[in-house]
């Protein structure tokens, strides 16, 4: 059984509040750097992975994509996007990414944002991606990086008084499932070192033209004081790979 936290009313509810989910991709802290690394979208055939609210859809059609479909398991987030999209260009279909099966070089661009790490087979998704990819086409897709996933605690150190003292990387080289909490309990990931997501994506035949370690943009840091823990360790992993 695939993990569907977000058809839980408590976990959607609490997703419904977070910034990324009010001010869609504005108010994502990596957004500034994965769309650098998005190739022009102009007349491309583009496939979103874990779509979501269908904001990275949405950005693809007004880059000019000329067809867009989304892929997510959870029937509330497909639900909220397709009341949020008006382009008869834009499909939504249900269903576990896992579970993909794409015509062999269906499309020009795969992206994917922070969903790769609830994915048990990171292996398997390279080689599914590799397949719907035209020759050329760009796979770009971010994760949680392996320093954030690699305890399954997924916090910070506190002193008594709630000081933020330091990030602990524990248990590293031992890949596999975390039980974590995020918005709530009882949540599955799965950890995995840079390397295994660099050779996964070279075992599947990309070449990897770009990786970025993102931090939240000036104006961020500005703007949200406690932003500037962000400098002191990655939470994010930026991909941009070719077929």
């Amino acid at each position: 059984m695939k993990q569907n936290k977000y058809d839980d009313v408590n976990f959607f509810s609490a997703y419904e509040k977070m910034p990324r989910s009010v001010k869609g991709l504005e108010g994502a802290g990596e957004w500034h750097v994965l769309k650098e690394m998005i190739p022009e979208l102009r007349n491309k055939s583009v496939l979103d992975l874990g779509c979501g609210l269908g904001w990275h859809c949405r950005y693809a059609r007004e880059q000019q994509a000329s067809s867009v479909i989304g892929v997510d398991i959870s029937e509330k987030m497909l639900q909220k996007a397709r009341e949020m999209t008006d382009d008869s260009a834009i499909s939504y279909i249900k269903m576990p990414i896992e579970d993909f099966n794409f015509s062999d070089s269906q499309f020009d661009v795969v992206i994917s944002s922070l969903v790769f790490h609830y994915i048990k087979s990171f292996e398997e998704i390279c080689n599914k991606v590799y397949h719907c990819l035209r020759p050329g086409g760009s796979f770009v897709f971010s994760v949680e990086h392996p320093i954030f996933t690699s305890r399954n605690e997924q916090d910070w150190y506190y002193d008594d008084k709630g000081n933020r003292l330091h990030w602990a990387v524990d248990n590293y080289q031992t890949e596999g499932l975390r039980e974590t909490a995020f918005l709530t309990e009882n949540v599955i990931k799965y950890h995995r070192t840079f390397s295994t997501y660099i050779n996964d994506l070279i075992n599947a035949g990309f070449f990897i033209r770009e990786v970025k370690e993102p931090i939240p943009s000036e104006e961020m840091l500005k703007s949200i004081p406690e932003m500037k823990d962000e400098l002191r360790r990655p939470m994010f992993l930026i991909f941009s790979a070719e077929k």
